[in-house]
């Protein structure tokens, strides 16, 4: 009845958008929220397959369209150097995250491991637009002072500059690629707490911006960078109970399982088959000590998750509150696949800064990896994960959701990219892309595609088959036409040779199309 109902409100929606009340809004031009999650995989999201409790995500995506052939980089920092350009990473100066590129690299064309000061970020141009602009987490695209939000469109910000940290104690580095963690709020050296959860804390910061504003009638660009579920993986103890036993049947078992419900939501083909990654364990070689050890691993997983959920729900609550909820279009993503690495390098500074005992897990002083093994299943029925070019490295969970008129509880297969956010993000607002005096100053153009068409229900793609979209990471790479993408990827999770998938009947990467499509095809053009 749930379901009949809600086809039954998506044609009336339908309805009324062709009957030309698609962009009336009620208080004016829209408010924007962009939910930027972290190391999510393709189905953790309950709107996508997952077993995850993510309620309050659920009913936003219920309240829009989930895109379920939308891309991102593999890695943090090319995927937020793109979503707040709409640029290509390598033209946007971050053709690489910093602790991931080599040395030779750095500094050239493409590989500042900063924003490069010939991109226009989506937030000036809201703010130049008449939106008021605010953004709180994780910004890791530079923390030069010409780089920070608050001179790259921000009124009001408080951020993490690096690519990580700990979730209970914001100065506690996660790894020792740099002497500390660096923090700013608007524009300076930001005083933290001396604890905190990071969820909770970038949630309050925003809604505190929120309602200092409260009487400007200006609608607002809002940006929360979570650093769930980046490592090290941690929520409060409470959430983490409630998993407890959730996952003693293993990553395979959860693997096939989410592959079940992705296939019954219409996320991915109903026959869609899918790969067993040759870094996955094996379960039943497990001792029970491993065993329980493993399990404890997702069940953080799956309650640092649904920490972050609670916390979009406490901003749905606020804006409900104040009456702004029906006029805020919401943007959910991940900004890259799983995490996939298992941080064996690092075990000798990590002994000498957390702890890894079952019990700490979770905890203040405690890391926990959900390692590659469970990164299978975060993905499913994709293959690979973060840092690789495989779907399961970027492809990921994606919605947007609030614009009036447009189709509910829809979903899109069109092949869509992390560059079309800001242009739609424009749409959304009324606003032109960056032209005039910009082009004059040699800015980049933006590339990507509004997906506004897509939202509305007037349009199936925003690419047509023959326009390429490609990707490049440490050498992992995708080209995309049409369903066709050609990659290759380096060990361990592929050889470095060439495969051609139909990434829409075969999302899985299980079907290497090349004889089907003669050697031209695919032929590596540097010998």
């Amino acid at each position: 009845i749930a379901k009949t109902l809600m086809n039954l409100t998506s044609l009336l929606l339908a309805a009324l958008l062709a009957a030309g009340c698609g962009n009336l809004w009620a208080a004016g031009r829209p408010n924007l929220v962009v939910l930027v999650a972290d190391d999510w995989g393709f189905t953790d999201l309950g709107a996508f397959g997952g077993e995850i409790d993510t309620p309050h995500l659920n009913a936003l995506s219920l309240r829009g369209t989930r895109f379920a052939n939308f891309h991102a980089a593999a890695l943090c920092s090319p995927t937020r150097a793109m979503l707040l350009t709409g640029v290509d990473s390598h033209r946007a100066g971050v053709g690489n995250l910093r602790e991931a590129m080599p040395r030779e690299h750095m500094g050239k064309p493409g590989y500042l491991a900063s924003l490069s000061q010939n991109v226009v970020t989506v937030a000036t141009l809201l703010k130049d637009g008449g939106y008021r602009t605010y953004i709180t987490g994780k910004w890791n695209v530079g923390s030069e002072p010409h780089n920070l939000p608050n001179r790259r469109g921000c009124d009001r910000s408080i951020v993490q500059g690096d690519t990580g940290s700990d979730n209970w104690n914001p100065r506690q580095r996660y790894l020792p690629h740099s002497a500390k963690v660096d923090w700013f709020e608007d524009g300076k050296d930001a005083v933290m707490p001396a604890e905190y959860y990071s969820s909770t804390y970038f949630v309050d910061r925003m809604i505190d911006y929120l309602k200092a504003d409260q009487a400007d009638s200006k609608p607002f660009f809002a940006y929360l960078g979570f650093q769930a579920n980046h490592v090290p993986i941690q929520a409060p103890q409470a959430l983490i109970d409630k998993y407890r036993g959730k996952y003693q049947q293993g990553w395979d078992v959860l693997r096939e399982q989410r592959r079940k419900s992705a296939a019954a939501l219409g996320v991915i083909p109903g026959d869609a088959a899918m790969v067993r990654m040759g870094t996955t364990g094996n379960w039943a070689a497990l001792s029970d000590k491993d065993k329980r050890y493993q399990q404890r691993q997702m069940e953080i997983y799956a309650a640092m998750a649904e920490a972050m959920d609670l916390e979009v729900g406490r901003l749905v609550a606020h804006l409900k509150s104040t009456g702004a909820y029906d006029n805020t279009v919401f943007v959910f993503l991940s900004d890259n696949g799983a995490e996939g690495s298992d941080y064996r390098d690092a075990q000798a500074w990590l002994i000498t800064q957390y702890s890894q005992d079952i019990d700490r897990l979770g905890g203040k002083g405690g890391y926990g990896i959900p390692g590659p093994s469970w990164a299978s299943a975060s993905v499913s029925p994709l293959a690979g994960y973060k840092f690789y070019a495989g779907e399961g490295g970027i492809r990921v969970p994606m919605f947007i959701a609030g614009l009036p008129g447009a189709p509910a509880n829809a979903l899109t297969h069109a092949l869509t990219h992390v560059i079309d956010i800001a242009p739609t993000l424009l749409d959304l607002a009324g606003l032109a892309r960056p032209g005039g005096s910009y082009r004059e100053q040699g800015m980049e153009p933006m590339v990507g595609k509004s997906l506004l068409p897509l939202l509305k229900g007037a349009a199936t793609t925003v690419r047509s088959p023959d326009e390429p979209l490609g990707y490049e990471l440490s050498g992992n790479v995708a080209l995309f036409l049409g369903d066709l993408k050609l990659t290759k990827d380096a060990p361990p999770v592929s050889n470095g040779q060439w495969r051609l998938y139909d990434i829409r009947k075969d999302p899985g990467e299980t079907r290497d199309l090349q004889a089907e499509h003669g050697d031209a095809l695919v032929r590596d053009p540097s010998g």
